[in-house]
Formats: C-alpha cells, structure tokens, sequence
C-alpha cells in the first residue's frame, strides 16, 4: 500500500487523473484521427504528424474547438468506463480537501472516479473544459485548489507528465511525480 501524504505537510492535495488515479481506456491515435479529420472536414491544413494537442490548438485558433471537443471528450467517456484503477488511488481517503486537474475532459473524470469509487474522496474537479485555459498554464491548477479553499503553497500536486510538472511550477506548487510516491510503498 501506498504510504500517504502528510495532512501536516499540505492543506490540500491535488491529482491528475489518468496515469495517475486511474488509467482511461482510449485508443490516443484513434482519437488524434478524429480530431484531424474533423478539422480536414472544414478545409484545415492538417499534417500527419500533429498531435492531438496541437489539433486542439489549431481547432481553437480556428473556431472550432466545441466541434473537437464533442469528438474527443466522446472517446474520452467511452475510456472512463473501461478505466483502470491505478495503485495510487489507495492514497485516498486524506483527512484534507482533494481535487483532480486533469487534461481530460470534466465528464470522463467524474465517470472514472465514480467507476472505481473514488468520486466521494474528491472534492473538487478541473478537466480540460472546465478552464478556458489547460495545463501547463496554471490556472486549472489555480482552480481546483481555489475550490478547495486552498493555498498554493500549502498544496500539493501529484501527476505524471512534465505538463503536470511545469503547470505546478507556474502556479507555485509543490509537485510530486506518481513514480516517486509509487516508491514510497
């Protein structure tokens, strides 16, 4: 089991969700594909070799990013279905508020969390539609723990990405990679 956090430590705690909390099962590519070809479908300029995020960068400098967004918070709820549970969830219950940041839209996370239980530990969520704006800019961050009535420098994010990591940094947060407090068992 999963050694906790401190209460002492931090006032608040908050987690990405996939590859942190639990894994969603969705089929990335699949999903990039039909992000590109929505944006194909109104004449866009589409390489091969954008990612799913610079798709989304493009569908919003070019009006379309509701459109994008029905696709692939689609696929998203689909995975949050099927989502696996990871080894650090069992850190929850914490004795203070928790929260989830996650580049996923808001539905699928309230979906994996309910899956597996979790959603009654939560508090408070931000995915990537809940904010104008999506990590690595620290304002999802910023939301979550304001609704947990929090402080950034008495929270605590824990993530798996470098998206995670720079988006903690900019909103002056302590982070903590999952590998690290995998380690911590």
């Amino acid at each position: 089991m999963t050694r906790p956090v401190s209460s002492e430590e931090y006032d608040t705690i908050v987690y990405d969700l996939d590859g942190t909390l639990v894994e969603l099962a969705v089929d990335w590519e699949a999903a990039r594909r039909d992000v590109a070809n929505v944006l194909r479908a109104r004449n866009l300029q589409i390489e091969d070799s954008m990612d799913l995020w610079n798709l989304l960068d493009v569908a919003a400098t070019d009006g379309y990013s509701e459109t994008v967004e029905t696709k692939l918070a689609a696929h998203e709820r689909e995975g949050a279905w099927s989502a696996r549970r990871l080894p650090l969830a069992d850190e929850l219950p914490h004795d203070v508020p928790v929260g989830v940041c996650s580049l996923n839209c808001e539905d699928a996370c309230r979906i994996a969390l309910e899956r597996h239980g979790l959603e009654r530990h939560v508090d408070a969520i931000v995915g990537r539609d809940t904010e104008p704006a999506r990590k690595p800019e620290p304002a999802p961050l910023l939301a979550v723990i304001e609704a947990l009535d929090g402080s950034p420098a008495d929270s605590l994010f824990v993530g798996d990405s470098e998206t995670d990591a720079i988006a903690a940094e900019r909103a002056g947060v302590d982070f903590r990679w999952v590998r690290e407090r995998r380690e911590m068992e």
